[in-house]
């Protein structure tokens, strides 16, 4: 259902958004964008899309630069970028930790601006009911006024569903609870063919779970990595100390510590694939090295980069991702390292569509994450 478009969940995405623009001079080009995202799609993903995202990346970041998204820049005002897991070189534009946000304020001005022209009618606080079919064609929609109650149906030449993922399949996903797929599931009865439902992204750098009482989960940044270095302790024994809060993470002398991404993928480091990455962290669990209460949660530690850098220069960076781990968990990750354990964050299955992004049912197109 749509409550108001600064609602949206884009707002939750932190780390950055991908462009081909090769400002670092670091060898980037737009395959090299399309391969890497192959890749870190397990080599699943419908190549010529992911080839056109590549191709079209470059203009996005301009656009909403146009849009007035405040990217980060360096001194001489250029846009900076950064790197992200699954890639070895920068290409990430970021607006600190909240980029998500930032993206979705720039695209939802830009819309305020067309509906004041009269271009754009919205209605906030609706739920879309059922999908309008004419002659196999979709030609509209019927929806509720959840304030009203009031049942209405609009016609146009064709619909497009924006309506985001089905995450919350899992009981504990990333995704807000307002996230219900009911749009999705409304085109599906209707016979819009659903794809590749275990096609779902697991996160690895989630706040662990703290009790049973908990009804979605939070997400620290991708971004995150860059400057953490994660570990958990060599040995059980040690594990089991740090769970029972009888030593701190600090007191593990350097050689105790095992780095297992460094260790186990060296070209890629903590920057390896999401799902590569949330696996590794998973066996060390499983190993019984954990160290969050539950035994569920790995370090993500900052003191190397805050030693090398400085505070001041880390809080410019993930000002904003640190006070709210720190709203949320209760710990200071400047002087304690972060936890995290992976989570299930983004579905890549969804509503089938084809390369121009209309689904079987013509005239009903699918974007984003539904």
């Amino acid at each position: 259902y749509q409550d108001s478009p600064r609602r949206a969940h884009s707002i939750a995405a932190q780390g950055g958004i991908n462009a081909a623009k090769n400002y670092q001079n670091d060898g980037d080009s737009v395959y090299r964008l399309f391969y890497d995202t192959v890749k870190g799609g397990d080599f699943r993903a419908r190549e010529a899309n992911v080839y056109r995202l590549a191709e079209v990346s470059s203009n996005i970041i301009d656009q909403c630069v146009a849009q007035g998204v405040p990217f980060g820049r360096e001194y001489g005002g250029l846009l900076d970028n950064r790197s992200f897991g699954g890639a070895q070189l920068k290409r990430t534009f970021y607006s600190r930790g909240q980029t998500g946000q930032q993206l979705l304020l720039g695209a939802y001005q830009a819309m305020e601006k067309e509906i004041a022209k009269g271009h754009i009618e919205m209605f906030t606080r609706h739920e879309m009911m059922d999908l309008v079919i004419v002659d196999g064609e979709a030609k509209g929609i019927v929806t509720r006024n959840l304030v009203t109650g009031e049942i209405k149906s609009y016609a146009g030449d064709t619909v497009l569903l924006c309506t985001g993922g089905y995450g919350n399949v899992f009981f504990l996903s990333t995704n807000a609870m307002g996230c219900n797929v009911t749009a999705a599931y409304k085109a599906y009865k209707r016979g819009a063919f659903f794809a590749n439902p275990c096609f779902t992204q697991i996160h690895p750098t989630c706040i662990p779970v703290k009790g049973d009482y908990q009804s979605k989960l939070t997400l620290m940044s991708e971004s995150l990595r860059n400057s953490g270095r994660i570990w958990v302790p060599k040995s059980r024994e040690t594990a089991e100390k740090i769970r029972k809060k009888e030593i701190k993470p600090s007191d593990v002398p350097e050689e105790e510590r095992d780095y297992y991404l460094e260790r186990k993928y060296p070209s890629f480091g903590n920057l390896a694939p999401r799902d590569i990455s949330s696996r590794a962290a998973k066996e060390a669990c499983d190993d019984g090295r954990g160290v969050a209460i539950t035994g569920k949660g790995v370090f993500l530690d900052f003191a190397d980069e805050i030693k090398r850098m400085g505070r001041e220069w880390i809080d410019g960076q993930y000002g904003n991702l640190f006070d709210m781990y720190e709203e949320i968990t209760d710990d200071d990750p400047h002087e304690t390292p972060m936890m995290i354990y992976p989570a299930s964050h983004y579905t890549m299955g969804g509503l089938w569509v084809d390369y121009n992004l209309m689904s079987n049912v013509k005239g009903l197109h699918v974007l984003g994450e539904a």
